[in-house]
């Protein structure tokens, strides 16, 4: 009998360091990089970047997978419900933190649900106004539209966008009264600009940088903490009289909750080490992102900030949840 529970203590030993070891062998087979939106965007262009960098770090395949809709919440909910295994990772975005605070309910816990891996870049939106526009600055555009209460309208890709939050900030710490119009899209929205029905926008860089630099659209400023090394001459918001403003969006990866650390700490080395890849970092730059990484305890740190931090812009400007 003593030999029987000696082999089972055995057995159990055996099966009880199984998970760590699978982990340590981690790629097994190809990874899926999710991107919860269709392709050509922001988030599948840096996805497409990295792929083939990780891809030779890892030893796999790493094919990205465009599953769009909702916002992005049906990619994350297809990590979220996929095996903890380490094959298959979501491309998170700010979206995902909007999402978070936007609607009445998910089918995924934005937080919980989730196991952060690493941030991998950030760019930061843009401030703008049609260059027929009178002023040169965000200040300018305070006194334009503390001048005229509730008369001057700024555009949006959506309710509930990335941009309209950004902007939403950009109204609230201003004290200013404009009226949000969203359209569908950047050409619509850029489009209203044009024809005078908006008079502001911020979107994201790489989605104005090209008529900027041809003068078809007039930057004010950049929304993030510090300048953007590609519009080196655009103050940022904080410069323009906001302290305290501070928007990027942002970009990074997370694998579904319960993946082993071992995994997870893995893939962070290859994020870090494709990162440092002089040819990929200047494909990053070239496509407007800024390369940036951390530990999967920061990029946690900062998902629940920003979570928190749109939950308040939404509560005062009253955006009805979705």
């Amino acid at each position: 009998m003593n030999r029987v529970w000696s082999a089972l203590g055995a057995l159990a030993v055996l099966l009880g360091a199984a998970g760590p070891a699978l982990a340590q062998d981690w790629p097994q087979r190809p990874i899926r990089l999710v991107v919860g939106f269709g392709p050509g965007g922001g988030t599948d262009i840096l996805a497409r970047i990295l792929a083939p960098t990780l891809q030779g770090i890892l030893g796999q395949p790493v094919v990205v997978e465009n599953k769009p809709g909702a916002g992005g919440t049906v990619g994350a909910e297809s990590v979220a419900r996929a095996a903890p295994d380490g094959h298959v990772a979501f491309v998170m975005n700010n979206g995902h933190a909007v999402s978070a605070v936007l609607y009445k309910s998910l089918p995924f816990d934005a937080v919980a649900d989730f196991a952060p891996v690493a941030m991998v870049a950030t760019m930061p939106l843009v401030v703008v106004a049609d260059k027929g526009f009178a002023g040169r600055s965000v200040g300018d555009l305070v006194a334009a539209a503390k001048a005229q209460p509730g008369k001057l309208n700024f555009a949006s890709v959506g309710v509930g966008s990335s941009q309209h939050f950004a902007a939403e900030l950009l109204r609230q710490l201003s004290g200013i009264d404009m009226v949000h119009v969203p359209y569908r899209g950047t050409p619509a929205a850029i489009l209203a600009m044009r024809n005078g029905e908006t008079q502001m926008l911020v979107e994201v860089a790489a989605a104005v940088l090209g008529q900027v630099r041809a003068g078809d659209l007039k930057a004010l400023a950049v929304t993030s903490a510090a300048r953007f090394p590609i519009l080196p001459e655009v103050p940022t918001v904080a410069e323009s009289g906001l302290a305290g403003y501070d928007v990027a969006t942002w970009y990074a990866i997370a694998l579904p909750a319960k993946t082993p650390r071992a995994t997870v700490d893995k893939f962070n080395a290859a994020v870090r080490r494709a990162l440092a890849d002089e040819a990929t970092r200047k494909r990053m730059l070239d496509a407007a992102f800024l390369p940036e990484t951390g530990t999967p305890e920061g990029l946690g740190a900062h998902l629940g900030a920003e979570i928190a931090k749109w939950a308040r812009v939404r509560d005062a400007a009253r955006i009805e949840l979705q």
